[in-house]
């Protein structure tokens, strides 16, 4: 049971603002947002995701740069609330096809019809899109996506002619396209998040990949949908002999320590030919949540040096090689690197002939960080660093720094090999042929080196 629920911006604007219980102040969204904004408890800088305040609990998300916070003066579930926050969000954007705060202060007539129906005096109702579908009667004000920014990793696959398109992104579910028609078109996204640990010599430590294959559907009349995957897919290790690594091009059984389905799925011939039937509801949802630890080869390989070049300096030298094929790019890099507490400056040297690289010295927080706009697979990159000290060191300075931690996205890679044999739809006709796009995309998840 929430007592409010509120939406704020980057600035602390108050967007959306519901209160459905009137038992905690009229200026909680303010006094949320000062105490997240200057957060300086146990040693952290950033609010946790749940705190509680003056006997109020306050929850929060953030989400594609908006705050949805609830509040609660009962002793609520954390986990249940957040739930609940991401699920709004995911509801909004359904509806709105793009979530931000210009669609928002557009759209809010039919956002606060949403949460009517979502929560009644405080207690959730249903977060489905498709059952909301039945009470909803407002019309969405399309905000047109091509000026805003990129968000999420769906929004890669916009960039570029050869790409897919990533209209279901700003797309909402209840709108039509131009000239009343609806365009039948499904989306399937395998998106997976790797966290690998390697040891200061190189070794993998450990693996393991979080996966979940999304779908949003635009067609008509609600069809049945026939998910095809892997035959060789298998799930616990049972009867399954141990092998070596297995990149995206290697060979051998997928195999899945543990999985669950969306309530939609039916299992029927799933044993059987690894098939998943589906009628899929409105709105994106998670077809399928996947966890694998069997080990895999890494996407990038990390080499890091450092050593004294004096008594007040030392040079690192930072090394990434992409192991992935030179027909796929890894977007977005960003490696980082936590430096000895007394150092006072660091002088880059970069490659020449790479574009949208950049290297910086994070005084506050003593930290170097190197982003790379691209990186083509097969390429090997090279970032040498000169530190400065304040006083000597008397110890060994590997231990003072690192470890290296990396985050990156790449699509149409990943490192599980779990594939979309195909995507069969029911109830085709000739003059309709719904579009199909299959997305794969892998990200960062807990990617680091230990020095």
């Amino acid at each position: 049971m929430i007592s409010q629920f509120f939406v704020l911006s980057q600035r602390g604007d108050n967007i959306v603002f519901r209160d459905y219980r009137g038992d905690v102040q009229k200026g909680s969204a303010e006094i949320f947002f000062r105490k997240v904004k200057f957060w300086k408890e146990d040693g952290k800088e950033e609010a946790p995701p749940v705190f509680n305040l003056d006997g109020v609990n306050y929850f929060h998300v953030k989400v594609v740069g908006l705050l949805f916070v609830a509040t609660a003066r009962i002793n609520l579930s954390p986990s249940l609330a957040l739930e609940l926050l991401q699920r709004i969000a995911r509801v909004i954007k359904d509806y709105l096809g793009v979530l931000s705060e210009e669609s928002l202060r557009k759209n809010f007539v039919l956002v606060y019809e949403l949460l009517d129906e979502v929560i009644d005096f405080g207690y959730i109702q249903t977060t489905s899109t498709e059952v909301l579908k039945s009470y909803i009667f407002n019309e969405p004000i399309v905000v047109d996506a091509a000026c805003m920014p990129p968000i999420g990793p769906a929004a890669l696959f916009m960039q570029g002619n050869k790409r897919m398109p990533g209209t279901a992104v700003t797309k909402s579910v209840v709108a039509n396209e131009p000239g009343g028609r609806k365009r039948e078109e499904i989306f399937v996204d395998i998106i997976e998040k790797i966290s690998v640990t390697f040891s200061s010599s190189g070794y993998v430590l450990t693996s393991e990949i979080d996966g979940t294959i999304q779908m949003k559907s635009y067609l008509t009349g609600n069809p049945e949908i026939r998910l095809a995957l892997n035959d060789d897919l298998y799930i616990g290790r049972s009867g399954i002999s141990n092998f070596g690594y297995s990149g995206s091009s290697g060979t051998g059984p997928v195999i899945l320590d543990d999985c669950n389905f969306h309530e939609s799925v039916h299992m029927d011939s799933f044993d059987v030919d690894r098939t998943l039937s589906l009628v899929p509801p409105d709105g994106e949802f998670p077809v399928m949540n996947y966890r694998i630890t069997q080990e895999f080869k890494p996407p990038f390989s990390i080499n890091t040096l450092i050593e004294e070049a004096g008594t007040l300096k030392a040079e690192v030298i930072l090394k990434i090689r992409a192991e992935f094929p030179s027909s796929i790019t890894a977007n977005t890099i960003l490696v980082e690197m936590p430096l000895p507490a007394c150092t006072t400056r660091v002088n880059f040297d970069l490659e020449r002939g790479i574009v949208g690289q950049n290297a910086d010295f994070k005084e506050s927080h003593k930290k170097l960080e190197w982003s790379v706009k691209k990186i083509v697979g097969g390429s090997e990159h090279t970032l040498r660093a000169k530190l400065n000290f304040s006083q000597e060191f008397h110890g060994n300075i590997t231990k003072e720094a690192g470890p290296v931690s990396m985050t990156f996205t790449i699509p149409m890679y990943n490192p599980s090999r779990l594939q979309v044999k195909y995507l069969q739809i029911a109830k085709k006709t000739k003059t309709s042929n719904p579009y199909r796009w299959v997305r794969y995309v892998t990200q960062a998840n807990s990617y680091v080196a230990r020095i």
